[in-house]
């Protein structure tokens, strides 16, 4: 279930996110990132190849990563709520 729920965030919010990936992992191509198009299993895959961590690790990095940035969107969103 939490699979999917990454998957559905990460998928669904691809636009965004993508900029971001290779800020936080800098060892990502430009190319890699356009290979990933938001599939979880190819970020997990690029980041454990690149980075010589565990595919847990990876999907560890990736949720903490996923989940700060929606808590920015969301306080972005808030704020621009606020100042309407």
């Amino acid at each position: 279930m939490q699979d999917h729920s990454l998957r559905d965030r990460i998928q669904g919010n691809w636009k965004q996110l993508s900029g971001g990936v290779r800020h936080q992992w800098g060892k990502l191509t430009h190319n890699d990132v356009e290979q990933i198009k938001g599939d979880v299993e190819m970020l997990v895959g690029k980041i454990e190849e690149r980075y010589g961590v565990t595919k847990a690790e990876a999907r560890r990095q990736i949720e903490q990563w996923v989940s700060a940035f929606q808590a920015q969107h969301t306080d972005q969103a808030d704020s621009d709520t606020q100042a309407d």
